[in-house]
């Protein structure tokens, strides 16, 4: 097992204040740091994720933040995957120590995309992140696709708009006890409802925002762990797959099947056979309300997944609590970071360490950390067990 020995994050909102994401790494990386109880140079490996060199303005990032954290000699690497990146760098970083190449690795993942282009700039970028000859470069948006994929899903098992503002409702409710996150809020679904309509079924209240930020995982091998931390959580299993990137290609555009594919491979790894009821934390890649519910399904976290949202099992007080944190959609969206942050919130409720209000009081022993790019086109999912007492 992998322990996550360390592990911190910035407040992700919409940065004013002149800093750029080398102050908000930093800002990361150091009580990750002193988290783990490791001098910095005995970290072995870097690993830096962000989704686009267009939002920071930096090609090769992980060379320039090596130097910048005093990291002299480290073998760096920066991994983009689309919303997938935070995520994947923690997989990177795991496969680094499972493979005796380190024993001792920070990953980090940052994103300025709040502050640096203005909004019809990042709308353009974000449609090439899918095809972008077929889709970005005619005009179609992500939340179009992702808009799309949603109906089918609703007609599929019966979910109304009224569910998805559900989902908003509590994500941004969970944000308000959060204090890293960029929109608390308390609402409802009435006024979730009337906010305006951006790609039908979804109003502007059920999408995630741009938000600036960073977060930063130092994780090492059992034996590479001060005795301080050697109880820390540790990661079990990953696992990651792919789907065909324009919908009408996929068997049923409704279901995110390579998520479904990427969290039997992470299970499989953890030894979970029926995650419904071994999983008892989810932190899931709520780019959009319907996204959420998906994911759930897609996770194999619930068969009968509209019902349990409508019962509450993944409130904050349910049997199974999703986005505690306040998710992409409460507590922000660094893209690059969100992946990091969500092994990080994790790893804090499996030790019991979170936000009062957020912490469940008897945390689970497995916990899952799920990403993706496109509409679940690049899957990327972590298995996290409590450590051992």
């Amino acid at each position: 097992m992998v322990l996550v020995a360390g592990s911190a994050q910035t407040p992700f909102n919409r940065r004013k204040d002149g800093s750029g994401f080398r102050d908000w790494v930093r800002d990361a990386f150091e009580p990750a740091v002193a988290m783990a109880d490791i001098d910095p140079t005995d970290i072995d490996a870097l690993v830096v994720s962000s989704e686009s060199d267009f939002y920071s303005l930096q090609l090769n990032p992980a060379s320039v933040i090596a130097d910048d954290l005093g990291l002299p000699g480290v073998s760096c690497q920066r991994v983009e995957g689309g919303g997938a990146s935070g995520q994947l760098a923690v997989h990177a970083g795991v496969a680094l120590i499972r493979a005796g190449q380190a024993k001792r690795v920070a990953v980090i993942g940052f994103e300025a995309s709040a502050s640096t282009l203005d909004a019809p700039s990042m709308t353009e970028l974000l449609g090439y992140s899918f095809d972008a000859w077929t889709e970005g470069m005619t005009g179609v948006t992500s939340t179009a696709l992702y808009a799309l994929s949603a109906k089918l899903f609703m007609a599929r098992t019966g979910a109304t708009v009224e569910d998805f503002a559900q989902v908003s409702v509590s994500n941004h409710g969970n944000a308000l006890k959060n204090p890293d996150a960029h929109l608390p809020m308390e609402l409802t679904v009435d006024k979730v409802r009337a906010s305006p309509v951006i790609a039908d079924p979804y109003c502007r209240l059920d999408c995630s925002p741009l938000s600036d930020g960073a977060a930063a995982l130092i994780l090492t091998a059992r034996d590479a762990a001060p005795s301080s931390r050697q109880n820390a959580p540790g990661i079990t299993g990953i696992g990651a797959a792919s789907d065909c990137v324009r919908l009408g290609d996929r068997d049923d555009p409704s279901f995110f099947a390579a998520k479904r594919l990427a969290a039997e491979r992470a299970y499989g790894q953890a030894g979970i056979v029926a995650p419904e009821s071994e999983i008892g934390l989810a932190e899931i890649y709520d780019s959009y309300t319907g996204a959420q519910l998906q994911g759930i399904e897609a996770l194999g976290l619930s068969a009968v997944v509209i019902a349990d949202h409508r019962a509450g099992r993944f409130s904050i007080d349910g049997a199974l609590p999703v986005n505690s944190s306040g998710g992409l959609i409460g507590r922000g969206a660094p893209i690059g970071a969100t992946g990091v942050a969500q092994t990080a919130i994790c790893a804090a409720q499996l030790e019991g360490r979170y936000h009062p209000g957020l912490q469940p009081p008897n945390p689970s022993r497995f916990a899952i950390a799920d990403t993706h790019g496109g509409i679940a086109t690049s899957c990327a999912v972590t298995v996290l067990r409590a450590g051992r007492s």
